[in-house]
């Protein structure tokens, strides 16, 4: 091939003339081609993919596989039996896909021309599809114009395609034999590429739809509360799956289902969203698949252009989920197990064993004792052993709240139930407990007549808020505890003996502090170390004949007044100060100022308890800071102080 001035004539092989103004395109592929080295006489494409790489080709250019197949075999359908073959391939010349008719497919296959094989310039010389690519325009390549010989016999038209970004991504080829060739073959190619680009844009705004659907669901999924919505005739369109768990309906069910068939004042409710009044976290009863669903209801009104109302939203929180979040935040959890109650009396181990075996159980709990025995105590450990740990601990003090006051405290009161009610009423700890434990304290202080309304509620598992009209259900384990010997109360007429014995199911009584005096040793231990930590004092450490004192001590006060006692040595700095029976302001200046042969120094305690605790945890300074209230650095700096060795830490 010779190049010639711009108006010249092209020599292409075979002897035929083209003017460069018509054909400019062809001579400059031609030029190409000579530079990649493209021999005349080559039959295949010089670069065809089989096997894995062809399937990871195919798997990178699905999209727009799928997306023009359908165009390829409608442009083979109108060209159908004239000898036309439709070719796709990506933005490298490689076929992904080719549909025709069977005898000029088999006639391609002859010249390699299958998925895998790349029709770019580079390897196969001048042809449609790869001089398309280059050109970046619609091209139409015939006979001679193909810069191998074996292609002469074709007549190609081929169209770039671009995504919806305006990159290209490939190109749409018509091929047939050389006498087929005609000027509206590249006009129905050029068509069939511009349907393909639209679609893959309406493809692309389908996905960024699907997506915004998918993130939207996701985000309404991932919400707690249950979420529906309703059509303008009451019927169900939409549900989240915190719904699904709240109602027990599947998603499929509730297409087609009225709401009413779920909340049964709905036209009510309707109305008043219409003129403008929302409810907003109203209690109500749904009617779930399996039961009644207890729950608060909220709607929010979907307004269209117009301002009509096309729908409503609604939003339910269940009750008793909204309670656990609540108990969360106000701390009603219990803390002790039975791992922290501190004895080794065998009489006490004895009992503890016993209210472990017994905390499972849904039976109620008497726990009895004097005051300072610990009765709370067991009674969160009892919760934390049973199978309701994960609920609610709620404790009412039945001897602390005015008598007035008692029943609201109980059962709670409606909106208006009296002077100096709260604006939509108050839920009574009996709620707050439901599916966990209340406990009821010193229950021997609780009125008589409040009495009947307890004894109620145990038996049905029932309540009416005062003031109310709704009955409310609960689930809840109770565990009472007094000082007073009701079984005595109730002979003086001042218990019901009903109700003692609908608590007394369980009896459980704590053993006072002087009859487990094998405890007391271990007890102030525990208390020095807790309270040290506490109070960020030093420990103290008390002499035998000091210990000795406080065995013999008959304690009234119980445990209670053991921590008391132990706290009120270590803010005096002392070991020796308590005496029974006395007070504090009792204590004189003299002697607050022990002699110091009666007192180690405290800096020596200091460093006999940390070497200690050291030695305890075997020499691991995170734990053994941890243990004493402190940080690494405050550890170190006081071993070096105290010359004790760290070097194998």
């Amino acid at each position: 091939m010779r190049n010639m001035k711009q108006g010249a004539l092209v020599e292409i092989k075979g002897g035929k003339k083209v003017s460069n103004i018509e054909k400019e395109y062809i001579r400059r592929s031609h030029e190409r081609s000579a530079e990649y080295g493209v021999e005349l006489g080559r039959m295949y494409s010089s670069l065809i993919l089989q096997g894995a790489k062809l399937q990871r080709k195919m798997e990178e250019n699905r999209e727009l596989i799928e997306t023009s197949s359908p165009f390829l075999k409608q442009l083979c359908d109108f060209v159908s039996g004239s000898g036309f073959f439709a070719i796709l391939t990506d933005r490298e010349g490689c076929i992904l896909d080719i549909q025709g008719d069977d005898e000029v497919l088999k006639e391609a296959a002859r010249l390699e021309m299958i998925p895998g094989a790349y029709m770019h310039e580079k390897h196969i010389g001048t042809n449609a599809m790869g001089t398309a690519l280059e050109e970046k325009i619609p091209i139409q390549v015939d006979g001679e114009e193909h810069y191998v010989t074996a292609y002469h016999r074709w007549t190609c038209s081929a169209a770039p395609l671009y995504d919806p970004k305006g990159k290209m991504i490939g190109t749409l080829d018509l091929t047939g034999r050389s006498h087929l060739v005609h000027s509206h073959t590249l006009g129905m190619v050029v068509a069939a590429a511009n349907a393909i680009e639209q679609m893959l844009t309406i493809r692309q705004a389908n996905q960024k739809l699907e997506l915004a659907r998918n993130s939207i669901s996701t985000i309404i999924d991932s919400i707690t509360a249950g979420i529906f919505t309703v059509g303008p005739r009451g019927y169900i369109k939409t549900i989240n799956k915190a719904v699904v768990e709240m109602l027990g309906y599947e998603e499929q069910e509730t297409k087609g289902m009225h709401i009413g068939e779920l909340v049964s004042s709905w036209e009510h409710i309707y109305k008043d969203v219409g003129k403008g009044l929302n409810f907003t976290e109203e209690e109500m009863v749904l009617q779930g698949k399996n039961g009644k669903v207890h729950c608060s209801f909220s709607t929010y009104p979907v307004e269209f252009k117009d301002g009509q109302h096309q729908g409503v939203v609604c939003v339910l929180k269940e009750i008793k989920k909204v309670r656990k979040i609540a108990h969360k935040l106000a701390g009603s959890r219990a803390v002790y197990t039975f791992d922290k109650i501190v004895g080794r009396n065998q009489q006490f181990l004895k009992l503890i064993d016993y209210a472990r075996r017994v905390a499972n159980s849904p039976s109620t709990v008497l726990i009895t004792g004097e005051s300072g025995v610990g009765k709370e105590v067991f009674a969160q450990a009892i919760h934390n052993a049973s199978d309701r740990r994960d609920e609610a601990f709620v404790a009412i003090n039945c001897g602390a709240i005015p008598r007035n006051l008692i029943e609201s405290e109980l059962f709670g009161y409606e909106e208006g139930a009296f002077t100096g009610a709260k604006r939509g009423g108050q839920l009574g700890k009996f709620e707050w407990a439901d599916g966990g434990t209340l406990f009821l304290d010193e229950i021997g202080e609780m009125p008589y007549d409040m009495q009947t309304n307890l004894l109620r509620v145990l038996e049905t598992g029932k309540l009416f808020r005062v003031g109310g009209n709704r009955e409310t259900e609960v689930d809840v384990r109770i565990i009472a505890a007094t000082n007073k010997d009701l079984r005595a109360e109730v002979d003086k007429g001042n218990f019901r003996r009903d109700l003692y014995y609908r608590l007394n199911v369980v009896p459980l009584e704590l053993m006072p502090l002087r009859q487990r005096k094998d405890d007391i040793s271990l007890l102030v231990d525990y208390f020095i170390t807790v309270k040290s930590m506490k109070l960020g004092k030093n420990p103290v450490t008390l002499r035998p004949d000091q210990l000795n004192q406080l065995l013999d001590y008959q304690w009234p006060g119980n445990i209670r007044e053991l921590e008391n006692t132990v706290e009120q040595i270590i803010n005096l700095n002392t070991c020796h100060l308590w005496q029974q029976g006395r007070k504090i302001e009792e204590i004189t200046d003299t002697e607050v100022d022990c002699d110091k042969q009666d007192i180690e120094c405290l800096e020596e305690i200091e460093k006999q308890h940390i070497e200690k605790v050291y030695r305890s945890y075997s020499g691991n300074v995170s734990l053994t800071a941890e243990a004493l209230g402190i940080g690494r650095n405050t550890f170190y700096r006081k071993a070096k102080k105290y010359h004790i060795d760290c070097s194998k830490a």
